[in-house]
């Protein structure tokens, strides 16, 4: 038994051929673009990868459009962006998973290490954080967020020790600028809509054996400080040592 992969995308000429390269032992590739307007679609292709369109309206609803509308060859699927590659110890690990008979699992959790300038930006991104990529599509739905999605998982959630290697920055510096400043558009109007709910997930502060829940009240219990971005930048770079980052 095997994985299918599904890769999100949009315009990602200068990324898809490498993530492509990295999926060698895979004989399922789906590639689910949002009507790219260059050769995204014809690398894919060329590279023997399924492709599947959709108009892009948020990424909560394009991970769960492709996760419910996409038929996958295999039981477990590895969801990934176009600047991601799994490492070869996260590609054993899930291989060896997926080869169970049956598993009670039903998702797991894993890192990500971000890279800049060549270099593991280890502190600077708050690592370890940890994302639900590794699953089985009929025991997850995605909720409805514009950004920073998480999925509703049914039954266990497991963890795996490999990463995914992050290169967000092959665009150059000004694309990860644009990008993040939609990204802060869209993480914005999701802030606002929480305040305004006045719901907080206090029993999530105890959430020790799940990270993503822990994580999500924390920031959940950001939004009411004063100064978020100024104490934000005093949390990464001087109580989460991002200064040890270096020259990057």
């Amino acid at each position: 038994m095997s994985i299918s992969v599904l890769i999100l995308t949009f315009n990602e000429e200068q990324n898809l051929g490498t993530c492509l390269n990295s999926l060698k032992w895979c004989d399922d590739i789906v590639v689910y673009d949002s009507f790219s307007t260059d050769r995204t679609v014809e690398i894919a292709r060329s590279a023997g990868a399924r492709v599947a369109q959709r108009k892009f309206d948020n990424y909560g609803a394009q991970r769960e459009a492709a996760r419910s509308e996409v038929s996958y060859k295999h039981p477990w699927v590895l969801a990934l962006d176009a600047d991601e590659v799994p490492d070869q110890k996260l590609i054993d690990e899930m291989l060896a998973i997926a080869a169970m008979p049956a598993s009670p699992v039903n998702a797991f959790r894993m890192r990500r290490k971000d890279y800049f300038m060549g270099e593991w930006i280890k502190h600077s991104t708050l690592y370890p954080s940890w994302f639900v990529r590794f699953y089985k599509p009929a025991c997850i739905r995605y909720e409805p967020r514009a950004v920073h999605e998480y999925p509703k998982v049914e039954g266990v959630v497991g963890e795996l020790a490999g990463h995914l290697e992050h290169h967000s920055f092959n665009k150059g510096l000004a694309d990860w600028l644009r990008k993040h400043v939609w990204y802060a558009e869209l993480e914005a109007m999701e802030n606002l809509r929480h305040l305004l709910s006045g719901k907080i997930d206090w029993k999530g502060l105890l959430a020790v054996h799940d990270p993503v829940r822990n994580r999500r009240t924390m920031k959940a219990i950001s939004y009411y400080l004063p100064f978020r971005p100024t104490l934000r930048f005093f949390y990464m770079y001087f109580f989460k040592l991002g200064l040890l980052d270096g020259l990057p």
